[in-house]
């Protein structure tokens, strides 16, 4: 029986969202465009020193469930809190989205984890997060049934930090496989690629991944080459199908020998590049799980991706299945 189109699973991170400018990143160490992993020091100190800011559940895998749930399919997430007030936060976010999310909360200690992003006038987004409770995820948290009756488990490359999430996802991938379903992941960010690389080309070639999400940077960082070609090739001969985001560009679908490039959609103003891509995957599995064409798939993934990034935080303020439908795309 199938009763989710796709299962998330991923670091449950409440997102604490101000703008600043790039004097700021700079006074305070913060590198750029990237996934800063930080101490609860740390995350105290950033905390006191951010203008206003907007909280509420993230996490690129609860983002990408948000998303799936806003075209209105059926999502489920994995991820785990803490019983404290950010903890509380998280799951009342992710269930009003709509999306079903029953993982136990785990105690006080460690706190449910929190990401400070910082977007800069040019819509950048740097993000230091502080992993807290998320990181107890492990294979105790797996409701088998959940996998088996989800069309997709979907996973972020972050979790490959937290050494437990490793048990899980690989048990997910095998309940998954052995009631006919698919498995997908996101490579997450370019850093996250390097720190585990030869895992990630495992995952896809063994076939315990069969859908992987990049971007282009995170692309030529998996096969430490400069040419996007060959990186576009070695991808779509490593995994079933490959889904490659190129920011203006749009993105790149990838099954075998089949290549569809889709444009992204026109903006009207770049204000914020947090959650672009969790919001692309959203919109692409939502599709490829409702019978659209891998083509068509990408068209909804590039519309909620330039919806998105028109706005401040990762989940869209607009109907994703009103767009999409004045778009034509469902």
């Amino acid at each position: 029986m199938i009763k989710f189109d796709v299962l998330t699973i991923g670091n449950a991170i409440v997102d604490i969202i101000a703008r600043c400018d790039d004097q700021f990143l700079s006074d305070n160490g913060i590198t750029k465009g990237a996934m800063n992993l930080i101490d609860a020091e740390r995350a105290e100190l950033l905390y006191s020193r951010m203008g206003p800011a907007v909280e509420a559940s993230g996490g690129s895998a609860g983002n990408t469930a948000a998303g799936i749930a806003g075209f209105g399919g059926k999502a489920a997430y994995f991820g785990k809190v803490a019983e404290d007030q950010l903890g509380a936060i998280f799951t009342h976010d992710i269930r009003a989205q709509g999306v079903h999310y029953q993982t136990k909360a785990k105690g006080t200690f460690p706190p449910t984890a929190r990401s400070m992003i910082f977007v800069t006038e040019d819509g950048e987004r740097s993000m230091n997060t502080y992993l807290g409770a998320c990181v107890e995820l492990g294979p105790e948290d797996v409701e088998d049934e959940i996998v088996a009756q989800s069309k997709v488990t979907y996973f972020e490359g972050y979790l490959w930090d937290p050494p437990k999430a490793k048990d899980a996802i690989r048990e997910c991938a095998r309940i998954a496989h052995k009631n006919g379903r698919e498995v997908a992941m996101t490579l997450s960010d370019s850093f996250c690629v390097d720190r585990y690389r030869e895992e990630f080309l495992d995952l896809m070639r063994s076939g315990t991944v069969d859908i992987v999400f990049a971007n282009e940077q995170e692309a030529l960082a998996l096969y430490e080459i400069e040419d996007f070609e060959q990186a576009l090739k070695a991808i779509a001969n490593d995994c079933k199908i490959a889904a490659v985001t190129r920011s203006e560009h749009g993105a790149v679908i990838l099954k075998g020998s089949e290549r569809y490039k889709i444009d992204a959609i026109a903006l009207q103003q770049l204000v914020d590049t947090t959650g672009a891509g969790d919001l692309f995957a959203s919109g692409f599995l939502y599709g490829y799980t409702n019978g659209h064409s891998l083509e068509d798939s990408g068209k909804l993934g590039c519309l909620a991706a330039g919806i998105v990034i028109q706005q401040i935080g990762p989940r869209p303020m607009i109907s994703l299945a009103d767009a999409a439908k004045k778009a034509a795309l469902i």
